[in-house]
């Protein structure tokens, strides 16, 4: 099921997904892919990368996938490619990707930014990354911005602001069909 708990839908076109098979979805991607939809290029590429959907992993085919999406101006996908170098040791390609995605507003980028920078000695440029990144809702960044706090490495003034500007950035991504959402699965745990 995805985010929205919408499953039967395709999220690019919203045609009804009922009963279709990985081979038909897969196929159905290939022609958003054809039509240079960023999107489907992304998901294709997860599917590819991790052997996924009738797929045979192709790590190559993801990461060229990728990148024709961050062509197209996907911050995902510039994110998406960061972990892969990343993962892979190419710290170089990883944070030219992280980059590229966080000036275009990805926060779990920004976050892996300042990641890569405290773990290079470079604490200030990391905390700047971090503030920047939880200041806009990124959870994972506020959480290591608490963790440097807790060594003394983050002030309290730093703390207070950024935990402010991060709780007034979740009040505006709430809506009422997430709320719902959210009470709909915290009934179906209980």
């Amino acid at each position: 099921m995805n985010e929205s708990g919408n499953n039967e839908k395709c999220p690019f076109c919203k045609s009804d997904r009922t009963g279709k098979t990985d081979e038909g979805e897969i196929e159905e991607l290939m022609k958003r892919v054809e039509v240079n939809d960023a999107g489907s290029m992304m998901v294709l590429a997860d599917r590819y990368y991790n052997g996924e959907g009738g797929l045979h992993q192709d790590r190559t085919k993801a990461i060229e996938l990728h990148a024709r999406s961050a062509e197209l101006g996907s911050s995902g996908a510039h994110a998406q490619l960061g972990s892969i170098y990343n993962q892979g040791g190419d710290l170089k390609k990883a944070k030219f990707h992280y980059e590229a995605a966080a000036m275009a507003g990805h926060g779990g980028a920004r976050n892996n930014l300042g990641d890569m920078e405290y773990r290079s000695g470079k604490r200030e440029r990391a905390v700047k990354h971090l503030i920047i990144a939880a200041s806009a809702g990124c959870h994972a960044a506020m959480q290591n911005l608490l963790d440097l706090f807790k060594h003394d490495l983050v002030s309290l003034d730093e703390i207070e602001s950024t935990l402010t500007a991060y709780n007034n950035s979740c009040a505006q991504m709430r809506s009422e069909s997430r709320d719902k959402y959210i009470s709909k699965l915290k009934g179906s745990s209980e």
